[in-house]
Order: C-alpha cells, then sequence, then structure tokens
C-alpha cells in the first residue's frame, strides 16, 4: 500500500503581534511579527463565481483556495501536505484510493467536514444539471462511470464514490492513476457544504450564505472592487494561520496594479508586470520583484467549429508565420520561453515531448510555406484571410496581440488581416465556451504538476476543450498512457498525443509563461517556487519593519 505523511508541527511560540499567542508552522522561531497582520492582494479580475464548481480560472481559484480545503493543499513551496485529509493511501495497481478525513476539521457554521461532503460534492461536479465547466475533471481523474455521468447516461449516485463511514473517503478508479493525489489539491473538487447548498441552491455563495471549510471565511464583497476575508475561527489549523484579515481587489490593468503597489496600497500585485516597466522595477527594486516559472502556457485558441480555423491548412499557415521569438524577446523580454507545442516539456512526465518539426526551421522559411499555403486556398493581398482574435481586457495582452496582428500581416506579405476585441472576464470565457469567437488569448495552467493536465485539455469529450478540437488518434494516443506500466511508457504516451496536436495545428502555442509580481519586502511565507504559483493567505505573515 503507498502511504502518505501526517505534517509535523512547530511548537515554537512567540507573543509579540500574534493575537493567537502561538507561531504558525511556517514562521522561523525569533521571528517578531508585525502587530497588524492585515493584507492586501490584487486578484486581476472579477470572479465568475464562488462556486467552485462553477468556475474555471485563475481569479477563481485564488479566492476557493482561500475559503475551501480539498484533500491535500500545498505549502509556500508547492509540496504536497496534508488538508481535509489526514492520510492517503492507494492499492498496488492505484485503481482505488482512500482518504481518512481529520475529525477536527469543521466548516466555518461549526458543522463536522465528513466524507458524506466530498461525495456530495463530487456527484455535484459530474451532475449534467450543474453544468461545470470542470465536469471532465472527475474524468481525467479515471473516476469509475464518471463519463457516463457527465453525459447524462448514468447517475450521479453510481460514481466510483463512498463514504465508508464520516471520515473515510474513498474512490474506484476505472484506470490506474499513481499521481492522484496531486490531482485532488485542484479547485474543482474542493467541497461544498451539503446542508447549504441544498438550502439556498446557487444563492449559497452570497455573502450571508456563504459557508466555508478554509482558513478563511468571505466577509464582504464589492463587485468589481473588492472581496475580504477574515480568519475562519472554526478551521481547524486557525490557531497556525497569521494573517487576520486580506483584501483582494479587482483590477485588471497591471499598470494601475504597479501605480498603487509603489503608493503603498497593494502588499502583492497581481502576476503579469507591464513589460514596459519590468526593467526599470529590477533596478529600482531587485528584492521584490518576483520571477516564476510557471507550469503554463500562452497560446491563440482556433474555434475548429467553423471557418476558417475548420481549415487544417489555414490553422498551419498562422502556426508557421507567428514568429514567437518577437513576443517573448521583444514584446515581454521577463523570461517567457517560445513554445510550439501545448503541454510544457518541463511538467512531471512531459519530458519525452518534443517541439513541432516547423520550429527548427528559419523564419524566412516558415513565411515562404505559409504563403503558399494561403495562396493555394485563393487568398491574396485584395482578398486576405481574416479573423479576429478575442482576448480579456488586459494591456499586456493587447500588446501581445498587437505584435502577433502585425507579425502575421508581415510575415505573410499581407495575406493575413486580424482584427482585436477585448472583452471582460467573464463575457471572454462565456463567448469562448459558446464558440463564437475565431481565434482567442488563452492561457491554460496545470492543475497539477503532470502531463496529463495539459494533454487532458484536448480531449474529444473535454468540458474545458473551448476549440472543439475533435481527434479519436489522439483520445487514443491520451488513452494509451492509462495502459502502460511505467514512467517511460506514459511519457511516450503523451507525446505520441502531444505530436498529433501539432500534425493538426490544433492550437498556436506561443510560450511558456513565467510569472512576474511584486511583494512587499515585509510579507513572507511568499517564495515563489510553487510551480503553479497559488497563493495561500495561510502560509503568509507580515513581519515587523
Amino acid at each position: 500500500m503507498q502511504t502518505t505523511f501526517i505534517r509535523s508541527l512547530l511548537a515554537s511560540t512567540i507573543a509579540l503581534g500574534l493575537s493567537v499567542g502561538a507561531m504558525a508552522a511556517n514562521v522561523p522561531a525569533g521571528t517578531v511579527l508585525a502587530e497588524k497582520q492585515e493584507i492586501v492582494i490584487n486578484n486581476g479580475s472579477e470572479p465568475q463565481s464562488f462556486d467552485p464548481h462553477k468556475t474555471e480560472g485563475v481569479p477563481e481559484s485564488q479566492i476557493s483556495y482561500q475559503l475551501l480545503e480539498g484533500l491535500i493543499s500545498k505549502d509556500s513551496d508547492g509540496n504536497l501536505i496534508p488538508a481535509a485529509a489526514i492520510s492517503w493511501e492507494s492499492t498496488p495497481d492505484f485503481k482505488q484510493w482512500t482518504f481518512k478525513l481529520r475529525p477536527e476539521a469543521k466548516w466555518s457554521n461549526g458543522d463536522p467536514v465528513t466524507a458524506h461532503d466530498f461525495v456530495f460534492s463530487w456527484r455535484r461536479l459530474a451532475d449534467p444539471k450543474t453544468g461545470s465547466p470542470y465536469a471532465s475533471y472527475l474524468n481525467y481523474l479515471q473516476i469509475e462511470n464518471a463519463q457516463d455521468v457527465i453525459d447524462g447516461r448514468k447517475k450521479p449516485e453510481e460514481l466510483g464514490l463512498k463514504a465508508v463511514d464520516d471520515y473515510t473517503f474513498q474512490l474506484t478508479l476505472s484506470n490506474p492513476v499513481p499521481y492522484l493525489a496531486g490531482m485532488t489539491t485542484h479547485q474543482s473538487v474542493l467541497p461544498v457544504p451539503q446542508k447549504v447548498v441544498e438550502k439556498f441552491g446557487d444563492e449559497w455563495v452570497k455573502k450571508e450564505n456563504y459557508v466555508g471549510n478554509g482558513a478563511y471565511k468571505l466577509v464582504d464583497h464589492v463587485i468589481n472592487e473588492k472581496i475580504v476575508f477574515e480568519r475562519n475561527p472554526h478551521y481547524w489549523n486557525d490557531k497556525e494561520t497569521v494573517i487576520n484579515k486580506a483584501t483582494f481587489l479587482s483590477i485588471p490593468s497591471p499598470n494601475t496594479d504597479v501605480q498603487r503597489y509603489r503608493a503603498g496600497e497593494i502588499d502583492i500585485t497581481n502576476y503579469g508586470l507591464p513589460p514596459e516597466l519590468f526593467p526599470k522595477l529590477k533596478a529600482e527594486i531587485p528584492n521584490e520583484v518576483f520571477v516564476v516559472r510557471t507550469l503554463s502556457t500562452y497560446m491563440y485558441e482556433l474555434n475548429h467549429s467553423k471557418a476558417p480555423f475548420d481549415n487544417i491548412k489555414v490553422r498551419e499557415a498562422v502556426n508557421l508565420a507567428l514568429d514567437r521569438n518577437v513576443i517573448t524577446d521583444k514584446v515581454l523580454a521577463q523570461g517567457q520561453t517560445p513554445t510550439y507545442v501545448f503541454t510544457p516539456t518541463y511538467a512531471a512526465e512531459g519530458g519525452a515531448i518534443q517541439q513541432a518539426e516547423y520550429a527548427s526551421l528559419p523564419m524566412s522559411k516558415r513565411s515562404e510555406k505559409a504563403i503558399k499555403l494561403l495562396e493555394e486556398l485563393g487568398y491574396s493581398k485584395s482578398n486576405p484571410l481574416k479573423f479576429t482574435i478575442l482576448y480579456n481586457t488586459n494591456e499586456n495582452h493587447k500588446k501581445v496581440a498587437i505584435a502577433a496582428a502585425s507579425l502575421w500581416k508581415a510575415n505573410t506579405k499581407g495575406l493575413i488581416e486580424v482584427k482585436l476585441e477585448n472583452q471582460e472576464w467573464k463575457t471572454y470565457l462565456e463567448t469562448r465556451k459558446s464558440g463564437k469567437s475565431d481565434a482567442a488569448r488563452a492561457g491554460w495552467s496545470a492543475d497539477y504538476n503532470h502531463a496529463t493536465s495539459f494533454v487532458n485539455y484536448f480531449l474529444s469529450n473535454s468540458t474545458n476543450n473551448t476549440a472543439f478540437y475533435k481527434s479519436k488518434e489522439y483520445d487514443d494516443a491520451v488513452a494509451e498512457s492509462y495502459l502502460a506500466t511505467d514512467v517511460a511508457g506514459r511519457e511516450a504516451a503523451y507525446a505520441k498525443a502531444e505530436a498529433i496536436l501539432a500534425k493538426d495545428y490544433a492550437v498556436v502555442p506561443v510560450y511558456n509563461y513565467v510569472n512576474t509580481r511584486l511583494v512587499k519586502p515585509y510579507v513572507k511565507g511568499y517564495t515563489g517556487k510553487d510551480p503553479q504559483d497559488n497563493v495561500y493567505l495561510r502560509n503568509l505573515y507580515l513581519i515587523k519593519q
């Protein structure tokens, strides 16, 4: 049986500045804490929802991780740690997993957190009535009957989930998943309070109704302005939580974000510093600039469900004609790396993935080939290929889109003409989901550190797949990974899937991200070592200046 560990907690204490009279486990002994433990963080956008089953983006996940806690969570460096579950184990074939929940865990209303809450929550995620954009996550986990439930062929009660008793949650899988523990950290599989959801329905997320099991509770929400959290006294580890109050702001403008940070109004900026300010910030406040290499890919998502991107030659031409190096080295210049594949090759078990063949061609040769393809399709300077790039409101996305449009036009001698359209976050997500966009700026950040967090995205039945790409050959390649008996076999399957995606020119991968943000020197507990760059308030603390 494969079993995990239980986190040991430091016993050191300090009286100064810590209202509960105990030092948090991640605070070094002898640290002098600030008397006022209140922090302001820019979260970038107004969230879709506070319901983890109705969300799909990073702004939403950063809120959910404060209010709710899953089976397993992460420390400041991104390492797995016990959370609602105190331990877990799998059978030797990795097809059954059992999680032991901690009896002391409670909801913010004082009710115990039980295995029944997790059964209810995961069933709700899969239920077609919920309409979750992340319903497919249970299929990624290979939960028995997940796809049949998502498709409405079976009832949610037939999922491979079981509350063995109040504090034992058991999963039965259709295929072995050795890396499942890390997958349970994701926002979609956080628990929701059954009694509260059943009482209020979709209204359960309102400030006055919200009940969570995380380190913080929701105390205020002003739409498009701020979300305020305070410590949850019922949280099982509240005695080792330091930040008493946190305010998340909804500032989509990176320039405004930096201005307010430098004015002392923000303690941690959102990720994505303005490229034009980055050198100046690095020179003036180098110790406050964090550059985190993340498991994320920036791409232009092509809509396969309609013209012009239902044509593979069009998709090939736009892939060939985009010079990624100009975007990474000239437009952004913060450490981003060009990529021609969707899955970062540095993701766990992604090492066999190879960049697309055309990546090694000189730009001049790629341009020649792109022009030839477009001319074969009947495009000309008087009749160029026209499409619109959709992006969510953000100055950095606009800069990249302007550069991409210019590069496409220049590298095809005017055979491509691109218009730009921006929408606020929630509208942008809905436009992509409804298939109304031609091409859309999209970023995909790993749900967990593994190649499958990317290859699952483009499965034909994936609810995340807003490119509407469908390929049995691709689906079969991913399926081969579950038949593999070792890492090498799985890596070969992921590499095969990526090669098919590249052959089909399914999307336009642009670069692998780095997250750049500013953090005040008195903010501790943010290390920049988590490859997903999640911010958990319970890991943070402020030191005396």
